[in-house]
């Protein structure tokens, strides 16, 4: 079979799969607004782990961090993997547990929509989501321009980018739709098993096939006698201690404030399956990241002098040059699992936001689960577009996401954990998080600046958390009486 035909067949029978998984959840999925949007809360063990490990692991990790490896060597690694490997499950332990049941003992079905109900405030639903869409949104062109440029590299530009952004789009919504979130939960355990299993095999196939068969020892030395100072971590840029201390922040606290990460841990079954996968998550994320940031490294190697966005080709270069063509087309799956097992839970988040945040629930439920249909289209027609005009690499958009759903953290926090936060503490800490760290972008050097340092060396985010922690405090005490939490 030739590579071509090879690629093909691969892309079919995944495309069937997913479709297929999310026409078996139809039926249970049009049951009730609980089952369609939150898999009536009884995701055990197994199902959430994959769930929230397949979402978590976007065209970030497969094409962005290689991308950035490739230029900043084993550093990328020291500001990302150790940091969220153990501060992730402390997230999601201090603030998914008691949401996941505060959750279920309100009746709500989104993040913004139960924060709304803890403060008895319309406001704070509104403002969540928001901030929760516009960093969503930017977030998933990530993911699309992920895809889009894997698909590019594969097919040597016989899809042209555009095209195959938009066929992951289609995909992702009509499987969504059908299934609600029991289809997206459900094909993250086929998606995850996928990218986990090939990061894992093509570690050594790929070091071998730089170093022409000495393994990975081999591939370091390749590495030492191209350029030594891939093997380090730099320490200026975002290696210096105050912004690897910033985006070691970023990256702790971003995946929990993330929406769709947070309404699958309001799906859990019980605080036992929570706890279960806090313990696997660190295991899980050593293995991925391990991979990614290596393929990279060795990419500098193999495939010399790519400048700025040009380096999120190198996962896709990579498996072209060392893979035999099935396995090359089983790179391709392993990245477009990656995106879609976030894109299907952001568009359903999005979505169910829409129909329960800003609009009115409806009586029937129905009319709710085709409002939330209604929106995934929506949503992904303002992807498309927004990914269009988009001009920066994918860390760089990732990074922007990511520093702002920091600002969202202390009320996320605060909300769980402190019985005296209110309203008005939510309200002023959304808003004066956001406008800080906006004006801290601009001080680093505009949109595409959360990297850089705003003041004193910190980064845009460092100062949008100060604030957020800040207003948040302010506005509860002069916020009079508190909300009261049941």
């Amino acid at each position: 079979m030739d590579p071509a035909t090879t690629f093909a067949v691969a892309l079919a029978a995944y495309v069937l799969l997913v479709l297929a998984v999310g026409w078996f959840a139809t039926r249970r999925a049009s049951a009730s607004s609980e089952e369609y949007f939150l898999a009536g809360r009884g995701l055990g063990t197994l199902v959430l782990f994959m769930a929230l490990f397949g979402t978590n692991c976007t065209a970030f990790v497969l094409v962005g961090i290689p991308g950035q490896a490739y230029h900043d060597g084993l550093g990328v690694f020291s500001v990302n993997a150790p940091i969220i490997a153990l501060g992730i499950p402390l997230t999601f332990w201090a603030i998914g547990a008691p949401a996941r049941r505060l959750a279920a003992q309100y009746g709500a079905m989104t993040p913004a929509e139960l924060y709304s109900r803890r403060f008895g405030s319309r406001a704070v639903g509104v403002l969540l989501f928001a901030f929760y869409t516009l960093y969503t949104l930017l977030y998933m062109v990530t993911a699309i321009r992920g895809a889009a440029v894997t698909l590019n590299v594969v097919t040597e530009g016989g899809v042209p980018e555009w095209v195959g952004g938009a066929a992951v789009l289609v995909v992702a919504v009509v499987y969504t739709s059908l299934g609600g979130m029991r289809a997206t939960a459900w094909t993250n355990v086929v998606q995850g098993a996928i990218f986990l299993g090939f990061m894992m095999a093509v570690f050594f196939v790929f070091a071998d096939g730089v170093s022409d068969g000495a393994g990975v020892s081999g591939a370091m030395r390749k590495v030492r006698e191209h350029d030594a100072a891939l093997l380090g971590v730099k320490d200026a840029g975002l290696y210096a201690p105050t912004a690897w201390t910033s985006w070691g922040l970023a990256i702790t606290l971003t995946v929990i404030a993330f929406p769709h990460m947070l309404v699958r841990l309001m799906a859990a079954d019980s605080d036992r399956a929570l706890k279960n996968v806090c313990r696997l998550y660190p295991i899980a994320i050593i293995a991925l990241w391990v991979p990614a940031v290596m393929i990279g490294v060795w990419g500098a190697v193999a495939f010399p002098g790519l400048e700025g966005r040009d380096s999120d080709q190198i996962f896709s270069m990579m498996a072209a040059e060392y893979l035999p063509p099935a396995l090359s087309a089983l790179g391709f799956l392993a990245v477009l699992a990656a995106v879609m097992s976030t894109l299907d839970a952001q568009i359903l988040t999005l979505g169910s936001m829409l129909s329960r945040d800003v609009m009115t629930p409806a009586d029937d439920e129905r009319r709710d689960i085709w409002r939330g249909r209604v929106f995934s289209v929506v949503i992904a027609v303002a992807v498309f577009l927004l990914w269009q005009v988009g001009g920066q690499s994918i860390f760089s958009l990732a990074s922007i996401a990511f520093s702002g759903y920091v600002t969202l953290t202390p009320t996320l926090l605060f909300g769980m954990r402190w019985r005296r936060f209110n309203a008005r503490g939510a309200v002023t800490s959304i808003l004066i998080a956001n406008a800080v760290y906006f004006l801290a972008l601009a001080r680093a050097g505009g949109i595409g600046s959360a990297k850089e340092p705003a003041w004193l060396g910190f980064l845009p985010v460092m100062w949008g958390l100060v604030a957020g922690v800040a207003g948040a405090v302010l506005g509860t005490l002069w916020g009079g009486r508190a909300a009261t939490r049941a």
